[in-house]
């Protein structure tokens, strides 16, 4: 953004993800700016604003942008939490790139065009690689977390991890730092990378490297219960989910409702007793308590909440729309709170399509489930209780005839022309 605004001494240099973006082609999202040998007098006096409440922050006085003194980080505590910041004037630029997560995030670019690039992140994007900066990495353990964010955004691009980072992220695991992160930075990072283009990225960065059963068992325990192979030729549960999501962001894209429920509709088959394996008769019920408890341990919104459950209940009675009577439908439709809620219809019938698609050599089958679902629920929300009431009917009877007129509105939506 262009401004007549200008400092003819400041050290200022644009960091972070904008440099990172440009450098990938990508549209950049938010300038952030590093600033060498300031202090929060002289940003003051120049006029910026502080906002930081952990270290300074200040908004330039016309931008808006954030620009941060240069800063370094020292461990004093257990979690992410637990650092002591120094913003001393006398901080290089190279010492606060220093202290950031990627060699991809510690670029920086000076006014002029020029980068500063002291750990080598543009050959690692070049070589398409997640690579930590330095041995600090391991002090924070949120950064396992958006290691895996960072795949779920990026590996459609080619990006791997680097493995020397895999191993320091398995070492975080087994030292048992994760246990320090809190249900809303999880809940955060996880929303995010639902809202990427490939959230199946995300659970198979974490299960790699043990974190996915520290921060969500009950989709950990997925991997590895097998499936029937005629109807899931991918037979891993664990990798019908990584499917089943990657469906969801390309069928609703950047929606993480959707993305929640098709990563938790099939949470039931790791309840599945071993004798009774590759078959998980009741899994879609079964799967509604370990549901809700994840729901409650990670402080889910309310919204996400009910219609992962709803998906988690009914995304078979869906698949087998055409074999239910119209009666069934109605009720399935009520159930769901679809006549107050009509949108929820519409997503329950995107995450079954995501179910039912997320398989291998599925990605491009049809599922008119789905649009006979959306047609039987129009023509029952069309059928208006007013128009009863000038009918005459009364009291109690109102209820009855309204579902009796949307059963039969229903018969008609299924009705060949």
């Amino acid at each position: 953004m262009c401004s007549a605004w200008h400092h003819p001494v400041m050290e200022i240099y644009l960091v972070g993800g904008a440099v990172r973006d440009r450098l990938l082609g990508l549209s950049p999202g938010d300038r952030d700016h590093v600033v060498v040998g300031e202090t929060q007098a002289s940003m003051e006096a120049a006029g910026f604003r502080p906002v930081g409440r952990d270290f300074p922050v200040f908004l330039h006085p016309e931008t808006r942008e954030e620009h941060a003194l240069a800063r370094t980080e020292r461990k004093s505590g257990r979690g992410y939490r637990g650092f002591v910041v120094d913003a001393d004037p006398s901080v290089t630029l190279e010492q606060d790139l220093g202290r950031r997560d990627f060699t991809i995030n510690a670029i920086a670019q000076a006014p002029d065009g020029t980068l500063i690039d002291p750990y080598g992140g543009r050959s690692d994007i070049e070589a398409r690689v997640l690579r930590h900066v330095g041995p600090a990495f391991c002090e924070d353990p949120l950064r396992v977390l958006r290691a895996a964010r960072f795949m779920a955004r990026f590996a459609p691009l080619g990006f791997t991890v680097a493995d020397e980072t895999m191993a320091v992220m398995r070492g975080m695991v087994e030292a048992g730092e994760l246990e320090a992160l809190t249900p809303e930075r999880v809940w955060q990072e996880l929303s995010r990378a639902l809202a990427s283009r490939a959230p199946s990225a995300f659970l198979r960065t974490l299960h790699d490297c043990g974190a996915l059963a520290v921060v969500l068992p009950e989709v950990d325990a997925l991997y590895g219960v097998p499936q029937r192979a005629e109807f899931h030729p991918e037979v891993d549960t664990g990798v019908h989910v990584e499917l089943v999501v990657n469906m969801a962001a390309r069928l609703a894209p950047g929606d993480a409702r959707i993305g929640f429920a098709a990563l938790t509709h099939d949470l039931g088959k790791a309840l599945t007793p071993a004798d009774r394996l590759p078959r998980h008769v009741g899994h879609e019920h079964a799967g509604v308590r370990p549901l809700e408890a994840l729901c409650a341990r990670l402080k889910v919104p309310a919204e996400y909440r009910e219609l992962a459950i709803i998906a988690c209940r009914e995304h078979l009675n869906v698949h087998r729309i055409e074999e239910l009577r119209d009666a069934t439908l109605h009720d399935l439709i009520a159930r769901c709170d679809g006549f107050r809620k009509p949108a929820r219809i519409d997503q329950l019938a995107t995450v079954c399509e995501c179910d039912k698609r997320g398989r291998l050599g599925s990605a491009d089958a049809a599922y008119p489930q789905a649009d006979l679902l959306r047609r039987a629920h129009a023509a029952a929300l069309a059928i208006n209780a007013r128009e009863l009431v000038t009918e005459g009917i009364t009291g109690p009877a109102i209820g009855e005839a309204l579902r009796k007129a949307r059963i039969a509105a229903i018969a008609r939506s299924r009705s060949p022309d």
